[in-house]
């Protein structure tokens, strides 16, 4: 119980939490490039400030074994951290060309795996449709790599939209409880 009061009496924490993730929501819904190009950036800065730390782990541990991992660890960070500060387009299309090939290739997999099950179950169509909407999918983010781009955008923003209402309605409910509580007082 004293837990939840002490929780309550920051419902605002929830509620505010709540609202940031409606506007990062609607930023993304309405505004798809700008908000996949924040979500590279931040991940551009992210790789760059761990290869820094990698880097220093290698400079200044003591008695580091194989100290040349770390160092390599750092550069390929660095590295990666510049070519998405300066060319964030050149991230966005790689990392979607990565998952397409992904998919492309765990399809056809599923579809030869299945194909080979045939012998040993009935229904293996259904795996062979499965592989062979991987394959569709990866296809078309080869043929429109930015409309892929958008569909997970928007994707992050229905989860952040529901995220965002659920925390509001919670902390409200954290609030309700406050008053509750202090009424019982």
């Amino acid at each position: 119980m004293l837990q939840v009061h002490a929780l309550a009496r920051n419902w605002w924490i929830f509620l505010l939490r709540g609202l940031l993730a409606i506007a990062f929501a609607l930023i993304a819904f309405i505004w798809p490039a700008a908000a996949g190009l924040a979500l590279v950036i931040l991940f551009g800065a992210w790789a760059f400030v761990d290869g820094i730390f990698a880097l220093g782990s290698a400079i200044f541990g003591h008695n580091v074994q194989h100290r040349w991992l770390l160092i390599l660890e750092g550069i390929v960070g660095v590295v990666a951290g510049l070519v998405v500060w300066f060319w964030p387009g050149l991230a966005a299309l790689t990392l979607l060309l990565f998952i397409a090939w992904w998919a492309i290739i765990t399809g056809v997999l599923e579809i030869f795996y299945a194909i080979q099950l045939r012998k040993t179950i009935s229904n293996e169509w259904l795996y062979i449709l499965a592989g062979l909407a991987s394959v569709i999918f990866g296809g078309l983010i080869i043929w429109h790599p930015w409309a892929g781009a958008f569909a997970v955008i928007w994707i992050v923003a229905a989860y952040a939209a529901i995220f965002g209402i659920l925390l509001i309605g919670f902390s409200m409910r954290l609030r309700s409880h406050l008053h509750e509580a202090t009424a019982h007082v």
